[in-house]
This record gives structure tokens, C-alpha cells and sequence, in this order.
């Protein structure tokens, strides 16, 4: 692992610290791998879909965490209405859209709060993820370089 090149590592901690609840934008250092082809553009997706769940599901965790440690009201109030009442509604699916900015961490704090299956939200994070990662790559690679 520590032959990958620093521009692998870079989208992979970009896409991770995206995915927790601090900013970030790993789609533009994607866009720009892509563009460079010195990478093979399914390794690239692979990359930033890996660490986006990561850092997807340490903001499950977190959540999770927060619901044994602190009062279940006082975090109610904190987490988005929108996000428990779509995650109540949907389940665990909702997080196919976890990738959506601002809402998609509120997603995926409510679940891990929630406590909803560790599995199954790990199922909808991935496919989310690599949907949202693989139409960024195609729509550069076709779209934007032709």
C-alpha cells in the first residue's frame, strides 16, 4: 500500500474527509485524474468510492456512538427533521443518496443514530457512491474531454 502514488492517496483522503461532516470536494480532484489518464479511471473510481464509505460510515459510527453516550432528545433536536423522517420512511435505502451535499452526512448521523442495520446501510452507501463517483468520471472523460 505504500508504493500507491500520492495522487491515490490524495483522492482517497479527499474523498473520505468529504464524506464526514467536515467539507470537502474529492469530485474535482477526480475530474482532474481523469483528465491527466495516468491512472486507470476504474481504479480512480474505486478509490474515491472507497473513501467516501469510509468516511460515510465513521459519520454512521459517530452517530451511532452519540445515541449510547448522549440523551436520545437533545440529539434529536440537533440531527435534521428531513433526514430521520426520510430514513424512517426508506430505511436504510435512503443512504443511496448519501452522497448529496449537507444532507447526505445528516443521513448518515441519523442512521448510525438510528441504529439501523450496519449492513445494509453499507450496501446503500457503496451503491450511491460509485453511481454518483462513475457518472462523474464518465461525464469528464466523454463529455468534457472530447
Amino acid at each position: 500500500m505504500a508504493d500507491l502514488a500520492p495522487e491515490i492517496w490524495g483522492l482517497f483522503f479527499s474523498a473520505f474527509i468529504s464524506s464526514t461532516l467536515a467539507p470537502g470536494g474529492s469530485e474535482v480532484l477526480l475530474a482532474y485524474l481523469v483528465s491527466n489518464a495516468q491512472f486507470s479511471t476504474l481504479a480512480l473510481v474505486a478509490v474515491a468510492t472507497i473513501g467516501n464509505t469510509m468516511g460515510a460510515m465513521t459519520t454512521w459510527f459517530l452517530g451511532f456512538l452519540i445515541a449510547t453516550k448522549v440523551g436520545s432528545e437533545r440529539v434529536k433536536r440537533s440531527l435534521s427533521e428531513k433526514s430521520v423522517q426520510r430514513l424512517q420512511t426508506w430505511g436504510a435505502w435512503a443512504l443511496l443518496f448519501s452522497w448529496l451535499p449537507v444532507l447526505g452526512d445528516g443521513l448518515c448521523l441519523a442512521a448510525g443514530w438510528l441504529r439501523l442495520g450496519v449492513w445494509r446501510c453499507l450496501a446503500a452507501i457503496i451503491i450511491g457512491k460509485a453511481v454518483r463517483y462513475a457518472a462523474i468520471a464518465y461525464l469528464f472523460a466523454h463529455l468534457f474531454l472530447k
